[in-house]
């Protein structure tokens, strides 16, 4: 030391000047205990001894203790830190991306309770403010709150900051740390991982308020919030959500089809009271967010139900067919239906093929799902026993060949019966159709043969009858063709027959004029025989002799009743003479006439 001294006042004094002023300039900050902090640093000050030590399991100061202390250093230059006192660790700022949260864990703290598994928020201005965080009460660990996009000057020593950026080195996937998005036509059902134990009896946390859709963890637990299922769910959108608090899993909303309503059935919620009214005495109904069958369905359309809390039964509000047969509708209800089997009143075993159309109102739906869980209990368990129990009961008053005679008389009656019985289920009965009906085959088969016979029976005698017609056609035909040669010839007769007569009346006239002119009457008795021989000649010469002939002819067969047609006619041919038909002729004429 004195050789280096001897040295330096061996130098010439401006030399011994710029070696001082390089000293202090080199030397200064140290000996002053200066600290620069940048603009994107923190600076973690750590004190190399002090008036004491920290107290058992503490890692941060408060007090002037040696070790990491709570305080940070902020950008700038800062005096005093000489380096045989502390040590300044200069870290870069926390920065959080936009679109993305960082997690908290603190090195320090109050323990957390044992009911709860992740620590308190306290008043420390984002973790930045670490003295206020133990001040104020923080717990170590894993941390309820969170920091969202933006730049943070933390006290690394205290809080370990888990970014995406570095989430896999904490055992994280990089997606849990960025923003929970809900998307459209979506609801998210919610899971909290801290809080109170649900209260027994119940499946799920209630809905509580003041937490801003659970991206504040701490008024949710402050408020009774509950660990586990959430009642409450949340909608589209984006959400600042802890991973270590709540887990979201996304499901579509409930959408009601048009001609359908969805009856809600919950399973949380207020405490039940029914508001059926006494009269409605096989279910209950509840208001709207109490537990049970909502009175008001939800209408067509789209709903954010919790579906895990919640049921919603569709209930077609349209017309509903139902088949008991080996068809099957659309909507699957009459899947397993089948013929109805029944037996009639002569024994036979028969089916039935059956259609019911009924209706259940909108209003009447939550009453419905009351009484029998859901449309296909309805089917199976009202509607099938009702309808099958009532033909296999109706079929035994009447034969089969009744059953199927009186079909459209069998309908009616079981219309109104299934009507009335279904009706107090408030389901209304539209129709009942009886379909196809399947009688015994070696019944059928009698019935078929009789018809059979029946209606040969009806063509033997068309057919007689069409021959007796045949037969009558020709007899009239032949009659037809000789009829002018009969005519002809009988006025032939009549003509010769009116002349002799004429002659005769003319000679009767002259003898009796002859003999009544002796007695004095001859002459009247000329007159007269004159008179009708002058008519018959005026006759002759006013029409003819023929016309006039016919028509004495025609006076005299009208007066004597003369029949002209003959009874039988036989017309035959070499092959055929027709003695056969004649002979029958006269059969069939003298049965007529005896009869």
């Amino acid at each position: 030391m004195n050789a280096v001294l001897i040295f330096l006042f061996g130098l010439p004094f401006i030399v011994q000047a710029l070696i001082v002023l390089l000293l202090i300039v080199t030397l200064g900050p140290t000996l002053s205990g200066a600290v620069m902090i940048n603009e994107w640093q923190v600076g973690i000050i750590i004190k190399r001894f002090g008036p004491r030590s920290l107290p058992p399991g503490r890692l941060v100061a408060l007090g002037g203790e040696a070790g990491y202390q709570a305080q940070t250093l902020p950008p700038g230059l800062h005096f005093g830190y000489f380096f045989w006192q502390y040590r300044i660790q200069k870290v870069p700022v926390v920065i959080v991306p936009q679109g993305e949260i960082a997690l908290v864990i603190a090195a320090d703290g109050a323990p957390i309770p044992a009911e709860r598994i992740l620590g308190k928020v306290v008043d420390s201005d984002n973790f930045q403010d670490a003295s206020k965080f133990l001040i104020n009460g923080g717990e170590k660990g894993r941390q309820l709150g969170i920091l969202t996009g933006g730049s943070y000057r933390i006290n690394t020593a205290l809080f370990t900051i888990i970014t995406s950026a570095h989430a896999t080195r904490h055992g994280m996937d990089r997606g849990a740390l960025y923003l929970t998005q809900v998307h459209q036509d979506m609801v998210g059902i919610v899971t909290t991982l801290d809080g109170f134990s649900i209260e027994a009896g119940e499946i799920a946390g209630p809905a509580i308020s003041g937490h801003d859709n659970f991206q504040n963890a701490q008024q949710f637990i402050d408020h009774g919030g509950r660990r586990g299922l959430q009642e409450q769910i949340l909608l589209s959108g984006t959400w600042n959500l802890n991973p270590w608090f709540v887990q979201v899993e996304q499901v579509p909303m409930v959408q009601i089809p048009i001609g359908y309503v969805g009856v809600v059935i919950s399973f949380v919620g207020k405490a039940h009271e029914d508001v059926s009214g006494i009269e409605f005495k096989h279910g209950d109904l509840v208001n709207v967010g109490h537990k049970g069958v909502w009175v008001s369905p939800l209408y067509p359309g789209k709903h954010p139900i919790n579906t895990r809390v919640m049921k919603v039964e569709l209930v077609p509000t349209t017309n509903i067919v139902l088949n008991w047969a080996t068809r099957t509708e659309a909507h699957k209800y009459d899947e397993k239906l089948q013929s109805i089997t029944v037996r009639s009143k002569d024994g036979f075993a028969f089916n039935l093929d059956v259609s019911q159309i009924i209706h259940v109102g909108a209003l009447d739906a939550p009453k419905v799902i009351s009484r029998v869980g859901s449309m296909q209990n309805l089917v199976d368990h009202v509607l099938q026993p009702i309808v099958g129990n009532y033909f296999r009961n109706s079929a035994q008053d009447y034969t089969v060949l009744d059953f199927l005679s009186a079909r459209s008389q069998r309908q009616v009656e079981a219309a109104e019966h299934i009507r009335t019985a279904i009706g107090a289920y408030d389901v209304q009965a539209i129709d009942t159709l009886i379909g196809d009906i399947h009688p015994p085959g070696e019944l059928m088969q009698t019935q078929t043969d009789r018809k059979i016979a029946e209606e040969q029976r009806k063509t033997y005698e068309a057919q007689e009858a069409a021959q007796k017609q045949r037969q009558q056609l020709v007899r009239q035909t032949s009659l037809a063709d000789i009829q002018h040669q009969v005519v002809g010839a009988e006025q032939g007769v009549q003509i010769a027959e009116l002349q002799a007569n004429a002659h005769i009346k003319q000679a009767t006239g002259e003898a009796e004029a002859v003999r009544l002119r002796s007695l004095g009457e001859a002459e009247a008795i000329r007159a007269t025989g004159g008179a009708k021989a002058e008519a018959y000649r005026v006759g002759v010469e006013s029409l003819g002799s023929q016309s006039y002939t016919l028509m004495q002819l025609m006076q005299i067969i009208g007066d004597r009743n003369v029949r002209i047609v003959p009874d039988v006619s036989v017309t035959g041919t070499t092959a055929n003479p027709g003695l056969v038909d004649g002979l029958l002729g006269v059969m069939m004429k003298k049965q007529s006439t005896a009869s």
